[in-house]
């Protein structure tokens, strides 16, 4: 499939591409280089980026419902109001990304690398946050489970110290098995 002449496939070299407003609906690019590429209010939902590299990409506006994601490189790119309702970003490197207001309602971030990501005013409805990097992220006005009693502190950042307890537990669990290992 070709889109503004440039060919549209798993592992394509898309590099600095203008696909601005383009429908990549379902389109598969897996493992392709979207380094730079602009992807603004591009139509990306169910589209397969697994692998793919879109650092500095911006994404302003596109719609990637149900994109698969996973391992997906977005350092630095600029999501802003996306719509990732659903995404599968399982180990995407997201690091130093702008997801200000973004929908990411339902999205699966477990592993994935947050660090300094700018997540204020993003919907986090139902996200799995499971093993998220999020030290240095932007997390004012975060918007997290209705489920929760406006008493209890809601914020992301008492999530991500939550995360860090029980990580420090895990870790202390595992020297605890390599001791008796040793012995």
């Amino acid at each position: 499939m070709k889109i503004n002449d440039y060919e549209i496939k798993p592992f394509a070299n898309l590099l600095g591409a203008n696909l601005r407003d383009a429908n990549l609906k379902g389109a598969d690019l897996q493992g392709a280089n979207l380094v730079g590429a602009n992807l603004q209010d591009a139509n990306l939902v169910g589209a397969n980026l697994k692998y793919a590299n879109l650092e500095g990409a911006f994404l302003k506006g596109a719609n990637l419902v149900g994109a698969f994601l996973k391992g997906a490189n977005l350092r630095d790119a600029n999501l802003q109001g996306a719509d990732l309702e659903g995404a599968k970003l399982e180990g995407a490197n997201l690091r130093d990304a702008n997801l200000q207001g973004a929908n990411l309602k339902d999205a699966n971030f477990k592993g994935a690398f947050l660090k300094d990501a700018n997540l204020r005013d993003a919907n986090l409805k139902g996200a799995n946050l499971w093993y998220v990097n999020l030290e240095g992220a932007n997390v004012k006005g975060t918007i997290l489970d209705e489920k929760q009693e406006p008493q209890e502190d809601t914020s992301l950042s008492q999530k991500v110290k939550e995360l860090e307890d029980e990580n420090k537990k895990l870790k202390d669990i595992l020297k605890a098995l390599k001791a008796l290992l040793d012995t």
